[in-house]
C-alpha cells in the first residue's frame, strides 16, 4: 500500500518485471529498505554449498525469477557443453549433473558406478575412468571383460590363450581382485579333478598348448605309463587303456584290479591268489576260466583217486570247490546213480576200488558179487537168485532183506492166511539149492487136511496139490 511504486521502480532486480511478490518483508525489514536479502530456503529450491555464496544475478541474471527451472542443466548447460574430460554431450551423459557433482564443489565429480549394471570390485574400483571409458562411449559401453581386457588376452603366453582357444570370459580364471594368480576351477568342465590330479600344474596335462577339445581318455596323458609297465606288461597283456579298472586318482601305484567285473568273479581261495599265480604266463585278455587251465598240474598229480586213470572229467567244480582245494566232495545225485541209503556212507574207494569211474557199472552184483555169492540163507548162488539185490534187498539196510514181489507173483506170503505163519525162507522152501520146490505138509498135518478135504474129489495130501487148488492161499 505504500511501497508500491518502490515495487514497479525496483530495477535491481525488477520486481514487476521479475513477478516478484508483493509482500515486502519476505526480503527487506524495516531497519533499512537496502540491502534486501531473500532466503531461499523457503522456495522450492533451497541452496546448499557453493550456490550459497552465488549472488542472485548468477541464477537469475535474465531476470526471471518466477518459475525458473530447478535443473541443474538450466544453469550449467555450457559446462556440460564445454566439459572434454570426458567429453559430456559426446559421451551422451544425462544432464542431471547430481549424478556425478555436488554443490560443494564443481570439479573433482565422482560418479557411482554400482548404481549401474556393472558395479565395481576389486581393482576396478581403483581404475580412472579413462582406463575403461578412454574410447569416450560410456553409454551402453559393454560390460564383457574382453571389452577391455582383448589385449592382456591376445598377449597372453603362459598359457597362450588365443591358441587354446579360451574363453574371452576373463571371469572364468580371473577375479577382480588382482589380474595375475588367475585359477581354474576344473570341476565346472566335463573332467572334474580329483585326487593327486588336484595338485597338478596346467602344464603336466596341457603342456601340449591343448585345452579345448582336450581328450579325458586317462591314456592321452598316460600312454607312456601304460607302455612302460612292467608287472605286468601292459602292452605285451593287451590292457585296456582305461586306467580307471585298476588305479584310482588318489595315487597311481597300488592299482587293484576287479575281477568280479570280469566273466570270472573271484571267490574263496582265489580271493588271495597274487595276479601272478593266474597270469604267471602274461596271459589276461582271452585267459581261459577252465580249472584246468590253471590246475592241470594239481590234476594230473592226483592219486586219491588217480584223476587220469579214471578219466575223471577236467571240470574240477565237480568235486571241489573255490573255499579250499582238499576235503573234495562229489554230488552223486548229479550221475546216473543217485546215493541213498546206506550207500551215503559209502566211501568213494568203496564202489571204486578198482579204479573205475567213467562207466562204471550200476548193477547191484558189480559191488555186492561176494555178498551173493557168500550167502548161505538161503544160497543165492545155488537158488538161482536173480543178481538184481533190489528185489529183496533196500540201500537203507542190507539185513533183513525182504522178496515184496512173492506176493504179487506166486504165493502170498506177507499178507492173507499165511502173513507171520512162517520165519524164514526154509520154512517152506526145505531146499536151499532149489527154491522152485516148496513144501505145505510141514505145517498142514495130514489128519486135520485129511478131515478138510473128505468130499472133494481127486483129492491128495500133496504140495504141488495144495497149490494147485489154493494158489493165492485161500480156503
Amino acid at each position: 500500500d505504500c511501497h508500491l511504486k518502490d515495487y514497479q521502480t525496483a530495477k535491481s532486480p525488477d520486481h514487476a518485471g521479475g513477478g516478484f511478490s508483493q509482500s515486502c518483508e519476505q526480503c527487506h525489514a524495516t531497519v533499512a529498505w537496502q540491502s534486501a536479502r531473500f532466503d531461499h530456503s523457503r522456495s522450492n529450491f533451497p541452496l546448499t554449498g557453493a550456490h550459497l555464496a552465488v549472488n542472485c544475478a548468477q541464477c537469475h541474471g535474465t531476470g526471471r525469477y518466477a518459475a525458473l527451472p530447478t535443473t541443474c542443466v538450466s544453469c550449467h548447460q555450457t559446462d556440460y557443453n564445454n566439459a572434454a574430460t570426458p567429453n559430456h554431450p559426446q559421451a551422451q551423459f544425462p544432464t542431471d549433473c547430481t549424478a556425478c557433482h555436488t554443490t560443494a564443489t564443481w570439479t573433482g565429480a565422482t560418479f557411482n558406478h554400482n548404481s549401474t549394471a556393472f558395479p565395481l570390485t576389486g581393482a576396478h574400483v581403483q581404475a580412472t575412468c579413462a582406463s575403461c571409458h578412454g574410447d569416450g562411449v560410456y553409454k551402453g559401453k559393454p560390460t564383457t571383460c574382453v571389452s577391455c581386457h582383448q589385449a592382456d588376452y591376445t598377449n597372453a603366453k603362459d598359457p597362450n590363450h588365443a591358441q587354446a582357444q579360451f574363453a574371452t570370459d576373463c571371469t572364468a580364471c580371473h577375479s577382480t581382485t588382482t589380474w595375475t594368480g588367475a585359477t581354474f576351477n576344473h570341476n565346472t568342465t566335463s573332467f572334474p579333478l580329483t585326487g593327486a590330479h588336484v595338485q597338478l600344474t596346467c602344464d603336466q596335462c596341457h603342456g601340449d598348448g591343448v585345452y579345448k577339445g582336450k581328450p579325458t581318455a586317462c591314456v592321452s596323458c598316460h600312454q607312456t605309463d601304460f607302455n612302460n609297465a612292467t608287472n605286468p606288461s601292459h602292452v605285451q597283456s593287451q590292457f585296456p587303456t582305461d586306467c580307471t579298472a585298476c588305479h584310482t586318482t588318489t595315487t597311481w601305484t597300488g592299482a587293484t584290479f576287479n575281477h568280479s567285473a570280469t566273466a570270472f568273479p573271484l571267490t574263496g581261495a582265489h580271493l588271495q591268489a597274487t595276479c601272478d599265480q593266474c597270469h604267471g604266463d602274461g596271459v589276461y585278455k582271452g585267459k581261459s576260466t577252465a580249472c584246468v587251465s590253471c590246475h592241470q598240474t594239481d590234476f594230473n598229480n592226483a592219486t586219491n583217486p588217480n584223476h587220469v586213470q579214471s578219466q575223471f572229467p577236467t571240470d574240477c567244480t565237480a568235486c571241489h570247490t573255490t573255499t579250499t582245494w582238499t576235503g573234495a566232495t562229489f554230488n552223486h545225485n548229479a550221475t546216473a546213480f543217485p546215493l541213498t541209503g546206506a550207500h551215503l556212507q559209502a566211501t568213494c574207494t568203496q564202489c571204486h576200488g578198482d579204479g573205475v569211474y567213467k562207466g562204471k557199472s550200476t548193477a547191484c552184483v558189480s559191488c555186492h558179487q561176494t555178498d551173493y555169492n557168500s550167502t548161505t540163507d538161503p544160497n543165492h548162488a545155488q537158488a538161482q537168485f536173480s543178481t538184481d539185490c533190489v528185489a529183496c534187498h533196500a540201500t537203507t539196510v542190507w539185513t533183513t532183506a525182504t522178496y515184496t514181489s512173492h506176493d504179487a507173483q506166486y504165493f502170498p506170503i506177507y499178507s492173507g492166511a499165511h502173513a507171520g505163519r512162517w520165519s524164514s525162507c526154509s520154512t517152506c522152501h526145505i531146499n536151499s539149492s532149489d527154491y522152485r520146490q516148496f513144501d505145505c505138509l510141514s505145517c498142514h498135518g495130514k489128519t486135520q487136511t485129511d478131515s478138510h478135504h473128505t468130499s472133494v474129489s481127486g483129492y491128495t495130501y500133496d504140495s504141488q496139490a495144495c497149490y494147485r487148488c489154493h494158489p493165492r492161499g485161500t480156503h
